[in-house]
């Protein structure tokens, strides 16, 4: 009997998630002390209380700080206003609800929270890449098992907000395909107090109203009064999502009396010091290679733009503007080091197209393979601090 496509996506879910716990706990048990736990910690620490999780933890017990703390020579210090709000709130909701603490409530709720956005990508794969999907039927659940073994796919059973944004992205992207605009305003609301990947989303709205504009300026000339209604909710869409870029600024701005409370918030995050767009990417190419560097980054910038705007990848206007408009957000505005590779798993329609050019099976096991072995890399090296510093995953 064959199992329902629900049930064979949470198989593959649940068997990727428990893969990483085995990784989990066999890096747990070499872990050192730290500010955040005694060595040797217990699962549930060593998932909920690590690195980032523990800013989350404190903003769910506390709150933000109502002043941006500074040093003594005036530099704003690292706080909690870089963290947005709405995975510590809905963890804090599932431990006012069942008594669970911290440790516990927020792996669990990103484990679940992951498995709803498992379950909505391929729903996605399915709407927004007909063509592929005809060639290869098997592709959406190809595409869920590259993503659930991703080398940084562990995230989804951490401490962490990274299963919250794919649910709310992914669903988003899914009720655009489907032309249900307004339904589509409280998820990319949401997003805004999630991730700051909202503005990204943004682009990809003004691209579908583009490319589906002839539905509604002369393809049913009959039909012009719902043309005119699915415009307005089409410019709905995209003045919420607009906003939702940013909702997460203004708040941080109102709260502590400074105009540009978030971008002093992030400067205190930076290697680089002053948020300038690209201008990381540039110091750290010539850091890592010296004078070739820089031209080494245009290099693979090109690349990348090229496997974005490969015709053959069909995979939809929708897919396709998200991974355009997400990675170029990546380059505009992030500071390159060890956590651009959590930041990758946002970048979903890459591993779509992993998979996609070949029906082999045993290319996507080699794809699989390879993501679990990068998964022990990631945990023992990234996730796991050998005091006193480390790189953050």
């Amino acid at each position: 009997m064959r199992l329902p496509w629900w049930a064979r996506v949470l198989v593959v879910y649940g068997g990727a998630r428990a893969m990483s716990a085995v990784l989990l706990l066999a890096v747990a048990q070499q872990q050192a002390a730290t500010l955040w736990t005694d060595a040797a910690p217990s699962y549930a620490e060593f998932t909920g209380g690590m690195w980032d999780a523990n800013w989350y933890h404190q903003i769910a017990e506390s709150g933000y700080p109502s002043t941006l703390p500074r040093g003594e020579d005036g530099a704003v210090q690292q706080n909690a206003w870089a963290f947005y709000p709405l995975y510590p709130a809905l963890v804090r909701a599932v431990m006012t609800v069942t008594g669970l603490d911290w440790v516990v409530a927020a792996p669990t709720v990103s484990l679940l929270l992951g498995a709803g956005a498992i379950l909505v990508l391929y729903r996605l794969v399915l709407a927004a890449c007909p063509g592929l999907v005809r060639g290869r039927p098997g592709l959406p659940l190809a595409a869920v098992a590259v993503t659930s073994t991703f080398v940084s796919a562990p995230v989804m059973q951490v401490g962490y907000s990274e299963s919250l944004a794919l649910l709310l992205v992914t669903t988003a992207l899914l009720l655009l395909v489907r032309g249900r605009y307004l339904t589509a305003v409280p998820v990319v609301l949401a997003l805004g107090f999630a991730r700051p990947v909202a503005l990204p989303l943004a682009c990809v709205v003004l691209w579908h109203g583009a490319v589906h504009g002839y539905r509604w300026w002369g393809a049913r000339r009959g039909s012009r009064r719902g043309d005119v209604g699915a415009v307005a909710r089409w410019a709905a869409l995209l003045v919420a999502t607009v906003v939702a870029g940013f909702a997460w600024q203004w708040v941080c701005a109102a709260a502590t009396g400074e105009p540009d409370a978030y971008f002093l918030t992030q400067e205190a995050w930076r290697g680089t010091g002053e948020v300038v767009p690209l201008r990381p990417w540039f110091l750290v190419a010539d850091w890592l290679f010296g004078g070739p560097g820089p031209w080494l980054l245009v290099v693979l910038l090109a690349v990348v733009a090229a496997v974005v705007l490969w015709p053959a990848a069909r995979l939809g206007p929708e897919l396709r503007s998200w991974l355009g408009a997400y990675l170029a957000y990546l380059v505009l505005v992030l500071e390159p080091g060890t956590s651009l590779v959590r930041f990758l798993l946002l970048a979903f329609p890459l591993f779509v197209l992993v998979v996609a050019w070949t029906r082999s099976r045993v290319w996507l096991a080699v794809v699989v393979l390879a993501g679990i072995l990068g998964q022990f890399w990631w945990i023992s090296s990234l996730w796991q601090l050998v005091p006193p510093s480390g790189w953050p995953p």
